[in-house]
């Protein structure tokens, strides 16, 4: 066994990021995925700089970040051989991933009731940037663009007028994610019904789906949410703030941790204008102007010390290599080694999920590479003709 879902092929048709990560993740998991890529690769070959390996073959490190644990297949869909190859693949797979422009598959000879007539077994997972359908449906989606139609960028920022995208393309992630548990519900059904199921998300429903607090806020008291930069809106003291030597983090999240803190910097906590957490998010500059004065004393490292004693939540802002550096994130499987065909050994980061008391993320014990292209075109093709001969399971 090479985690939960060993013996699970994926067919993956999809590119660039949303449906690349949901089969990393079902790969992570133990699927087998098959990457079928054009000639010229995915997208995210030439995303870059950095690049890293020779000058005659150079590796992105973005298609790193979204490939490991899969096969990779050049096919011209185009083509008489590439539509019968990718027709026996289909028909030997238990789900489908594909995140083309609503209306593309169709043209290409596989539309859903041709993939169903092929196998009615298969998982069909479609990824669009705005939905199949509706009166936008068939727009492209790219993550910056969803990030700010689907509202998330006009509450990221310092301020209302200063919209900001997250650092990430969480859009793409979040898509990728709610597909990946889409695709897992849908193999779960049809362990009783025997019949597969098209799962939909979009780039657009994956960001609705997260605003959380910011939704509801609208939907049932008309309060639109704007940015406030690093403070949250609704709980306060909640937020970053800054000690004489750098920014720390700190998140009060309930009246009890107010008087523990405010009473150990001496801070009234009894203030009219800071004694409920309701007055403390009203008045939240002269909040954090008293929390920064009684901070300017105390250097990061002894405060974050003493928040920690006092049972405060609290932390620092971490760059990216010293959240690779820390001794926790490696001891939660979140760095895993791999052994590349350009490369050889490398770090990447590892899968969220561990099992049990298994000490290796998504339940392999090992992990691939991400591909190069067409590495395993040979090896698929073989794996195909042996299914053929074996006719029907």
């Amino acid at each position: 066994m090479t985690g939960p879902l060993d013996g699970i092929t994926v067919v993956d048709l999809s590119r660039a990021l949303a449906g690349p990560h949901a089969t990393m993740v079902l790969g992570d998991l133990g699927a087998r995925v098959v990457k079928v890529e054009s000639a010229g690769g995915d997208d995210t070959r030439g995303w870059g700089p950095p690049f890293v390996g020779p000058e005659d073959d150079p590796v992105s490190t973005y298609f790193l970040a979204a490939n490991r644990n899969k096969e990779s297949v050049v096919l011209d869909l185009k083509s008489d051989d590439g539509r019968e190859t990718l027709t026996r693949l289909v028909r030997h797979a238990d789900v489908l991933v594909e995140n083309f422009r609503p209306g593309v598959m169709d043209r290409l000879g596989f539309g859903i009731e041709h993939l169903h007539a092929l196998n009615p077994g298969l998982v069909v997972l479609a990824i669009s940037g705005f939905g199949h359908d509706g009166p936008e449906g068939g727009r492209p989606g790219y993550d910056q663009i969803a990030q700010g139609e689907a509202g998330l960028m006009s509450v990221t920022g310092p301020t209302a007028d200063e919209p900001q995208r997250v650092g990430v393309p969480v859009a793409d992630l979040l898509a990728g994610l709610h597909g990946a548990l889409g695709v897992t519900a849908a193999l779960r059904e049809r362990e009783v019904t025997g019949r597969g199921r098209v799962v939909r998300t979009s780039l657009l429903a994956s960001v609705v789906g997260v605003h959380a607090f910011q939704g509801s806020a609208y939907t049932v008291a008309g309060q639109v949410g704007r940015a406030q930069g690093n403070h949250h809106p609704a709980l306060a003291p909640y937020g970053l703030f800054h000690a004489a030597d750098g920014p720390v983090q700190v998140a009060v999240g309930s009246q009890g941790l107010w008087v523990r803190f405010a009473e150990a910097f001496g801070i009234d906590p009894a203030d009219p204008l800071l004694a409920t957490n309701g007055a403390r998010v009203t008045h939240r500059d002269h909040l954090v102007e008293v929390i920064d004065g009684a901070f300017a004393a105390w250097a990061a490292e002894d405060l974050l010390a003493r928040l920690a004693e006092l049972g405060i939540p609290a932390g620092k802002v971490r760059t990216i290599d010293e959240v690779y550096d820390w001794d926790q994130t490696r001891s939660q499987g979140l760095v895993i080694e791999v052994e590349h065909p350009v490369l050889g050994t490398i770090e990447l980061p590892g899968p969220p999920i561990r099992f049990d008391d298994n000490a290796f993320a998504g339940g392999r014990e090992t992990h691939s590479p991400p591909p190069a292209l067409d590495e395993h075109g040979a090896a698929v093709r073989a794996w195909l003709d042996e299914q053929d001969a074996a006719g029907p399971a």
